[in-house]
């Protein structure tokens, strides 16, 4: 197949997802067009059958915001029509399902037809759809795709909540490469920073208000008050990051806590952590905790959004009411005083991982693609599925 893939082009979790997703079917043969307005950040190695095209649009006096939607559905019927596309994959539905509608019309016009999937991650839902100046476009947008899935069970279930949704959502969850996820030997990265055996704790975030990073240092507060010598590692950056900082040193505490800032390899940080803490306020998945069970990392987070569907409490962690950083923080002092507990925790973690394997839900990609496609062949005269 010739598969178009519309995404953001940042550090979040959709565009990790939508650029590995791209990068293992071009593995599988197909030929892949990344299409966005910069190069993914994980799109950093050459292959024969991947492309990317770079929407650019100009800033014309007359508009205040560049109107990046129409230009993106311009760039699209371009590439549909001449790299002969046999299906679009979007993910977000705004902008990115409303321009590829948008571009369907017009290709509609000639008689060229091709089917749109568009894949909701959450705040295209959770937070930017909630607006009501945004809330027909997304409904529209949802309805008008002719496949839609969702990351979780909770995210369809707050996508047909909040919305007059008359498409069916296929769930198909994010996914994690097992080999590069990994515990690996870093004893020596670990000697370090901890010269003394102290444990290691660690978050990752883009550092937004919604990730509660504050959370997370004021359980870490609690467990360096029991007695426990520890470090946290603080992965990422965003506008909570001075306000994070300022909290450290309120407590006194920032002699154990590092700042790294952003991080492409995170599985090397993992490898020497004893816990990971997600104490979030919205995950409609929660790819940073998969990637720290993928590393055999016990989880604490927040019991919202998807995150009870892939941390199992009391098997691969815990979860705790949003807010509760006291009984975060005491079940943070249970696993790092009971290396038999963390031992088992650390195996489950890894375990659950493996039902995300990427293969797996590459697998069930593939699957929705063909039936989508026959769908619209059947209703429609579309070409033959490849």
């Amino acid at each position: 197949m010739n598969i178009g893939i519309v995404l953001y082009p940042t550090y979040g979790g959709s565009g990790v997802v939508a650029t590995e997703l791209g990068k293992g079917l071009a593995q599988r043969g197909h030929n892949v067009h990344f299409v966005s307005y910069a190069r993914p950040m994980r799109l950093d190695e050459f292959h024969e059958r991947i492309s990317f095209h770079e929407v650019s649009f100009s800033a014309y006096p007359l508009f205040e915001y560049p109107p990046y939607d129409l230009a993106l559905a311009s760039h699209l019927v371009d590439i549909i029509k001449f790299h002969k596309l046999d299906l679009l994959h979007v993910h977000y539905a705004i902008p990115h399902a409303t321009s590829a509608y948008l571009a369907k019309q017009i290709l509609g016009e000639t008689g060229q037809h091709i089917p749109v999937i568009t894949t909701l991650h959450g705040t295209d839902i959770t937070i930017v759809g909630s607006d009501p100046s945004y809330a027909p476009v997304v409904t529209f947008s949802i309805n008008k795709s002719d496949g839609v899935t969702a990351v979780s069970e909770y995210l369809r279930n707050e996508t047909c909540n909040r919305f007059d949704i008359e498409n069916e959502i296929e769930v198909i969850p994010n996914f994690i490469d097992l080999e590069r996820f990994k515990r690996s030997e870093k004893s020596h990265f670990k000697k370090a920073l901890c010269p003394n055996g102290e444990k290691v704790l660690v978050h990752v975030s883009n550092f937004r208000e919604v990730k509660r990073v504050s959370d997370t240092v004021e359980l870490f507060d609690k467990v360096l008050k029991s007695g426990i010598e520890a470090h946290l590692l603080l992965v990422g950056d965003g506008p909570d990051r001075q306000k994070v900082e300022n909290r450290c040193r309120e407590l006194g505490i920032c002699e154990h806590v590092r700042f790294l800032g952003k991080q492409e390899k995170i599985e090397d940080i993992l490898s020497i952590a004893d816990l990971f803490l997600i104490p979030s306020g919205s995950e409609t998945f929660g790819l940073a905790a998969l990637e720290a069970m993928s590393c055999s990392v016990p989880v604490i987070s927040s019991n919202i959004g998807g995150l009870p569907e892939l941390n199992i409490h009391g098997e691969t962690g815990y979860l705790c009411d949003l807010g509760d950083t006291d009984a975060m923080g005491d079940y943070a002092i249970s696993i790092l005083s009971d290396d038999e507990l963390q031992q088992k925790l650390s195996r489950n973690a890894r375990k659950r991982a493996e039902v995300f394997e990427q293969s797996l839900v590459i697998d069930h990609y593939e699957s929705y693609y063909r039936k989508v496609m026959k769908r619209m062949e059947e209703t429609q005269g579309s070409p033959t599925v490849k």
